[in-house]
């Protein structure tokens, strides 16, 4: 990530200079003006702004509608007669008068994997690969009267930022395609243990208690709906305690009286976006931890405040409680080596890469004490 970065921001540093020797409205200073103070200023501005407005499209990939969005701005930084955007195969778009050979000097440029210079009346051409973690994706070719080497440079600079650009692109769509797949992986997840039990449950009610059979089957209906329904990175904190509430309504009965939950919610954070699955979890945790060691029986208590910007979550059981080494040793283990349901170090894992570092797990335990797992979830929504 570092060297992307590095790659998406250094190539600025000379297009700085280079917009400010060609800013058309450089002037000898006149006297007793300090000179070029303006100009560089100006230059600064216009080349910032111009890779401002380009990036947007760029982070969305290289196809036809980001070239389209960002070919007009890759032209403002380079002041050219015209520039256009190719992928391996294909002219995707241009700004100002390109010639008909664009798609031939690109499959030249591909071939070389790197720049080339192609004379031309009356506009000479320069392209450069965009390149994608190694491999040429397509080119940038800037069309102008003479071809310097100072446009050269240019050009190929603004390639190399346009490639970091696509990288980052590559980055986000790996990011979101993990995702996918960790929410593909929680709906594998689910505890068959917890589904044999629920269903074992509901059967032992069908003869004796019909009517609480059928409620205790239409809410396992809705939870398995829920947790299986084709679902986003995000749902509202709302359908996420629904989840919770339909989960901890099954495991009361299966363990009667013995299982005490309480669950308090301030009103105002039900519609705050939360991850997919990021509540039962701890819940199960919960309930698998606090009825041990307690005469077989035990509280859960969910609680959920308004703190401004953020959501706090806590989810507490009156178990035996653990070592708080142990409790560390969960969150650093690979969620995939995790025992039967998702587990904590997975919606550890998730949160810390939809929201950084700061916003893992929290959890507070000791010895005949009890867990305590918090989290925070802010209320801006993470794309």
């Amino acid at each position: 990530m570092l060297t992307t970065a590095w790659v998406a921001l250094s190539p600025l540093a000379f297009l700085l200079g280079y917009v400010a020797a060609r800013a058309p409205w450089r002037r000898p200073a006149r006297s007793g003006e300090r000179g070029g103070g303006d100009d560089a200023t100006s230059a600064t501005y216009m080349t910032l702004h111009a890779a401002a407005l380009a990036a947007p499209a760029l982070r969305a990939g290289l196809d036809r509608d980001s070239a389209r969005g960002a070919v007009h701005h890759l032209r403002a930084l380079l002041g050219t007669r015209g520039v256009a955007i190719t992928s391996a195969e294909a002219a995707l778009a241009w700004d100002g008068p390109c010639t008909d050979d664009v798609l031939a000097y690109a499959r030249v440029t591909v071939a070389a994997g790197s720049a080339q210079v192609f004379p031309g009346e009356p506009h000479g051409a320069v392209v450069v690969p965009l390149t994608v973690d190694g491999a040429v994706v397509g080119t940038l070719a800037a069309y102008h009267d003479a071809v310097s080497a100072a446009l050269v440079r240019a050009v190929v600079e603004l390639g190399r930022w346009v490639s970091g650009q696509l990288e980052l692109a590559e980055l986000d769509a790996l990011r979101r395609r993990a995702v996918e797949a960790e929410i593909r992986a929680l709906r594998a997840q689910i505890s068959p243990h917890f589904v044999y039990n629920a269903l074992t449950t509901i059967a032992s009610f069908v003869r004796t208690n019909p009517k609480r059979a059928r409620e205790l089957l239409l809410d396992f209906a809705d939870f398995s709906r829920y947790a299986l329904r084709r679902a986003h990175d995000f749902t509202t904190l709302a359908d996420e305690l629904t989840c919770v509430d339909r989960y901890l309504l099954l495991e009361r009965a299966r363990f009667g009286d013995k299982l005490r939950f309480s669950m308090q919610v301030a009103p105002e954070v039900l519609p705050v976006p939360v991850p997919f699955l990021c509540l039962q979890p701890l819940v199960e945790n919960a309930i698998k931890h606090g009825m041990r060691g307690r005469g077989g029986g035990g509280e859960v208590r969910v609680v959920v405040r308004d703190a401004g910007p953020e959501a706090h979550i806590s989810v507490e059981d009156d178990g035996a409680g653990m070592d708080p080494e142990c409790a560390r040793r969960m969150l650093d283990d690979d969620p995939s080596r995790e025992g039967s349901g998702i587990g904590l170090a997975n919606v550890d894992l998730r949160m810390r890469q939809i929201y950084g570092d700061a916003y893992g797990l929290v959890v507070e335990t000791a010895l005949g004490e009890g867990t305590k797992v918090r989290l925070r979830v802010p209320k801006r929504r993470f794309s």
